[in-house]
């Protein structure tokens, strides 16, 4: 899907859902990519939210992406079928310490194929394995995930919202499959480094912490609730 904006640039828009058990970190997942902030504790997604997120990839290609954040507990509303059609994109996130709600990603699978059965085109769909700072408390091995992944022709992605640990090259990776642009391994260094400087610059000292938060409130004043631009080159 394409649309043009008010300089005549075409810009790619793109459907992308996000599933998963409540508790996982979808929400977290998202907040980091779209404006690189985390919580310690989020309110429970009821039914949906989305976020729209601007990308420039290698070779000028605008792109735009609408994120849907659909709640854990909707595996079994009536509506979420019609939140899942027409999307280009699934990402199937669950918590590495939770056994749980690996296993459960299944359910989710069967769900999104049955939605989908009538689409010309399957999405593209991303397997991702959350909370990776909590390394050593993990229960799903990469080798479970990198199978369920395979079996089902997945993409496998392990992050961390926390920490904002490879969310930026997630997203751009999933960006740059669906407009068809093939991504060096620099330039996923590049679209992850941008998430890694801004986590240091937290750490540094309070000073820069409050010259971060007026920045982000100049940025909000000026630009759409939700909608930041991002440059991969």
């Amino acid at each position: 899907m394409s649309d043009s904006d008010d300089d005549g640039i075409e810009m790619l828009q793109y459907k992308v859902i996000v599933v998963g058990d409540g508790a996982v970190g979808k929400t977290s997942l998202i907040m980091r990519f779209c404006e690189d902030a985390f919580k310690q504790s989020y309110k429970q997604t009821i039914g949906l939210d989305f976020f729209i997120k601007r990308l420039v990839l290698p070779g000028n290609v605008h792109t735009t992406l609408q994120i849907w954040d659909i709640g854990g507990q909707q595996i079994g509303g009536k509506m979420l079928s019609n939140y899942i059609f027409g999307s280009h994109a699934v990402l199937f996130v669950y918590d590495v310490t939770s056994a749980e709600s690996f296993k459960n990603v299944e359910d989710w699978l069967d769900v999104v194929l049955q939605s989908c059965k009538n689409q010309e085109k399957m999405p593209y769909l991303g397997l991702v394995g959350n909370k990776m700072d909590l390394n050593h408390l993990r229960v799903v091995k990469a080798e479970k995930h990198s199978l369920l992944a395979v079996e089902n022709s997945m993409n496998a992605f392990f992050v961390s919202a926390k920490s904002g640990d490879k969310v930026n090259s997630l997203f751009v990776k999933v960006a740059a499959d669906l407009a068809g642009v093939t991504l060096s391994k620099a330039e996923l260094e590049v679209a992850e480094n941008v998430t890694t400087a801004t986590i240091v610059k937290h750490e540094v000292s309070a000073a820069n912490e409050h010259s971060k938060i007026e920045l982000k409130d100049t940025i909000k004043k000026e630009e759409r609730a939700k909608e930041k631009d991002c440059v991969v080159s």
